[in-house]
């Protein structure tokens, strides 16, 4: 169910909210967190459905919120939708879309609409403020996502992401990575027990998780990484593969299809690997799962990031 509120106030939607638990039941309970989603007007469904399908495993309140600035608005109101049920998936949604004046006070309009004792994470799936941490919304978030490959320049995304990093802040660049760095770690742990020499990663240009795996594996390994950019090779954008050289000779694992990386190891055959590229949705939920500050993210952004040149092929 959709339930417009046009020219309307938090309040109003606050007191919607409350009628709405009544008729159809304690609808917040079980809610496990607030999102609060900074977008732009026409962009919102895109992340309004990878929410919804997050909810599935985490139950929450979603908030999503589209400044219109004045000098494109030619009133000062506050639009609103609030929907429950199917058109929410297991949470319940509360679209606001401020015009003008009314968005000069983000975290304002938001207050009033969150749940009471839980964690709130902000969401930036577009672009996102130069700090987020220090952002309206920002302030009032435990966790605070960007997105560096929805920035008009990504890989100048992650040079801002090493300089202003705040504990709380992630990055779905990081996120995309996580079977990539699950199966090299997995590697590593298998015989023989040698140690790698260098690495390279390949990657179509302007994916900033290639410069994140490459940040990553010099911080863990302590040897050169190389991270080469090639605009040949590839139908879909992202990494191509993985380059371990050790003396007896080089780990490869290697994209070779969206859904499937191949490895390479001396003296043992090629396996194929499940390996999907990660949707929005796939990367929401993993954030989701842990809303304390990733130590290990942390270090990669600040030390790792600068210690990486990019070399375009």
């Amino acid at each position: 169910m959709i339930l417009e509120l046009p020219d309307t106030t938090t309040a109003k939607v606050a007191k919607e909210l409350v009628n709405l638990r009544e008729e159809g039941g304690a609808v917040a309970l079980g809610r496990v967190l607030t999102l609060l989603i900074s977008t732009t007007l026409g962009e919102e469904e895109v992340a309004i459905a990878a929410a919804n399908e997050a909810s599935r495993e985490h139950p929450m309140r979603v908030i999503v919120l589209s400044v219109i600035e004045p000098e494109h608005s030619i009133s000062n109101r506050l639009d609103a939708e609030v929907r429950v049920g199917g058109d929410a998936g297991a949470s319940e949604v509360i679209v606001l879309r401020a015009y003008g004046k009314v968005g000069s006070d983000q975290q304002g309009l938001v207050t009033g609409l969150l749940l009471p004792d839980t964690p709130v994470v902000a969401w930036w799936p577009g672009t996102a403020p130069e700090k987020v941490s220090e952002s309206a919304l920002g302030k009032i978030a435990q966790c605070r996502i960007t997105d560096s490959a929805a920035q008009s320049e990504p890989l100048q995304a992650l040079n801002d992401l090493s300089r202003t990093y705040s504990p709380g802040d992630a990055d779905f660049a990081w996120t995309r990575l996580t079977l990539w760095r699950t199966q090299l770690a997995a590697v590593l742990d298998q015989p023989p027990y040698e140690p790698i020499i260098e690495a390279h990663v390949t990657s179509t240009p302007d994916f900033p998780a290639a410069k994140m795996l490459a940040a990553w594996l010099q911080l863990q390994l302590q040897v050169p990484v190389t991270c080469d950019l090639t605009h040949t090779g590839l139908n879909w954008r992202g990494i191509h593969g993985v380059r371990l050289v050790r003396k007896s000779g080089d780990i490869e694992l290697t994209r070779v299809e969206p859904t499937t990386a191949r490895l390479k190891q001396p003296d043992q055959p090629n396996h194929d690997i499940s390996m999907p590229l990660r949707s929005l949705r796939d990367c929401l939920a993993e954030e989701l799962r842990r809303l304390d500050p990733d130590e290990v993210y942390g270090r990669v952004v600040t030390e790792g990031l600068p210690q990486i040149k990019m070399v375009t092929t």
